[in-house]
């Protein structure tokens, strides 16, 4: 990011003397998480959820300085239910699965991010990042062991083969914390990085962009709306989303050579708003400018010391993959580290993450540099190309597929060690190394559930019926359809391609990990250490 005005803060909070301040000796912690955005309070309360006690230091002392994050997608909104905040975000945010492209003054298309039924969370919501993080710390205060330790700043970082020794900074002097496992999810300007003298590998595009909330009444749609060369903003993109409270997001291309500090000047950006509102009346909220960044850290697991979000990697804000893809880093991280701190798992299990989430950082890289690769032409002839595919994306599908103005986040697929390879066949839609597609399901009474509320915090194994309910491994939660639950819609079967006998399981981050077309307990536990880290594919 670059220069940065804001109103004000919205949420502020206290900082409080710890009773570790006063201790002889440094306490130990099973885990420490640094940063209390997003991705850390996920992490905590994940953590939290499965019984490991968390503490969480953050350097700042309030959230909302802009709405910064802005789109939450369908695979984040159901982790943040897991995390009992999905509802509330869902339920604030405005929520949309059209896009519109434009070419000058001309719309070229309309996509639909999610055109089939039956999945209890929308495609996408737009909801200011200092809303989430306010249901975050609300849900935190709920849990009695998980600590946010406001204005404690680290300022060193040592660790040996059996923890992590931090110094940390407050209002009232220095103290020593120990960790068994650190966590370090301060952001993109990352302390703990620079503590460490951890380089990120990748690139920084030769390009900026503006962006401002702005306040007013407006019957535009709650659709995504992207212009290429419009005539209000001199043949550079603009993109427009709408947020709860009358707040709109305006992000305007502006070029690598020009000035941050003279872009946010109130009077310039009302001048390129003025352009655009055409005599529409707003009130300015918040302005920053931002480069676009596809850089990630060579490992996100430095043996104690573990990296998420944008501590670890940094892709283009356009579609939407920043704190969405860190708090599934959280998310695949919880439960593997719940089950190393548990006794009930190797620690080389956490491999897994690094690996896993490598792969997904990678992915998102990839589409964000494509992105920017279209966005923003680095020549004459790759200009006069992307806008030949333009105006053909008007009348043809297949130039549409070319068309990138930001590929929308999709969850991650994960080609893993952990993951059982099939020995029967199967279809559907949902792959192994997928996260679970939701489906409404009813129980026994008629109440309906959905598939992704009914999984267990453990491994599940949802089994359809076929006569005597088999006995799973311990650990394992086992789910019957047509029994426990019934798939009165027919999604479940459709998206499993599920068969009398099929069973699936699924690890605690909901990722479908094995299935086989009928029960072999011998099979199942042989998954269930493989997904647990404890053989060798």
């Amino acid at each position: 990011m670059g220069e940065t005005q804001s109103r004000h803060a919205v949420f502020s909070f206290r900082y409080s003397r710890s009773a570790d301040q006063d201790a002889q000796a440094p306490v130990r912690h099973p885990v420490i998480i640094v940063g209390a955005g997003p991705v850390g309070l996920s992490g905590a309360i994940d953590l939290a959820q499965r019984g490991i006690p968390v503490v969480v230091l953050d350097d700042a002392d309030r959230i909302g300085e802009g709405s910064r994050g802005l789109c939450y997608s369908k695979r984040c909104l159901e982790i943040l239910d897991t995390l009992g905040a999905g509802e509330a975000v869902a339920g604030k945010g405005v929520d949309w699965k059209l896009g519109k492209v434009y070419f000058h003054d001309q719309e070229v298309y309309e996509f639909d991010l999610l055109p089939e039924p039956g999945h209890k969370m929308p495609a996408f919501v737009n909801l200011q990042q200092y809303y989430l993080e306010k249901y975050l710390v609300e849900r935190v205060e709920q849990l009695d062991i998980v600590t946010v330790r406001w204005r404690n700043k680290v300022t060193a970082v040592e660790q040996d083969a059996d923890g992590v020794t931090i110094d940390i900074e407050t209002p009232e002097g220095p103290y020593r914390l120990v960790a068994d496992w650190l966590i370090a999810a301060d952001g993109a300007n990352s302390t703990l990085r620079r503590l460490m003298d951890i380089e990120f590998v990748g690139e920084t595009f030769r390009d900026q962009f503006l962006i401002a909330d702005i306040r007013m009444e407006a019957d535009f749609p709650a659709v995504r709306r992207f212009w290429f060369e419009p005539p209000f903003h001199n043949g550079q993109s603009t993109l427009l989303h709408k947020q709860p409270d009358n707040v709109w997001r305006v992000d305007f291309q502006i070029g690598w050579d020009a000035d941050p500090k003279e872009e946010t000047r109130p009077e310039k950006v009302r001048a390129r708003l003025d352009k655009m509102m055409q005599g529409r009346p707003y009130e300015l909220e918040w302005v920053s400018v931002y480069t676009f960044q596809c850089r990630r850290n060579e490992h996100f697991l430095y043996d104690r010391v573990i990296f998420a979000g944008d501590a670890a990697h940094q892709v283009s804000p356009f579609g939407a993959r920043g704190a969405n893809s860190g708090i599934e880093d959280t998310h695949n991280l919880a439960w593997k580290l719940a089950l190393v701190l548990n006794g009930e798992a190797p620690a080389s299990l956490l491999g897994s993450y690094d690996l896993e989430r490598i792969q997904a950082a990678e992915t998102n890289i990839g589409h964000s540099t494509r992105s920017t690769d279209f966005l923003v032409p680095k020549s004459p002839g790759d200009k006069r190309l992307r806008d030949a595919v333009l105006d053909l994306a008007r009348e043809f599908p297949f130039a549409r597929r070319m068309v990138n103005s930001g590929r929308l986040h999709t969850a991650a697929h994960y080609d893993s060690p952990l993951t059982t390879p099939d020995s029967d066949e199967f279809d559907g839609t949902v792959a192994l190394g997928d996260p679970a597609a939701d489906a409404p399901l009813v129980d026994a009474a008629g109440k309906p559930v959905w598939l992704l509320n009914a999984l267990s915090r453990d491994f599940t194994l949802v089994r359809v019926a076929d006569g005597d309910r088999p006995n799973v491994p311990e650990g394992v939660t086992l789910i019957t359809i047509g029994d426990d639950l019934n798939d009165a819609s027919g999604l479940f079967k459709q998206r499993y391609d599920a068969t009398p006998g099929a069973c699936y399981l699924f690890r605690p981050d909901q990722y479908l990990t094995a299935r086989f077309r009928s029960y072999d307990r011998s099979r199942v536990e042989a998954a269930l250490k493989r997904a647990r880290g404890e053989m060798n594919g």
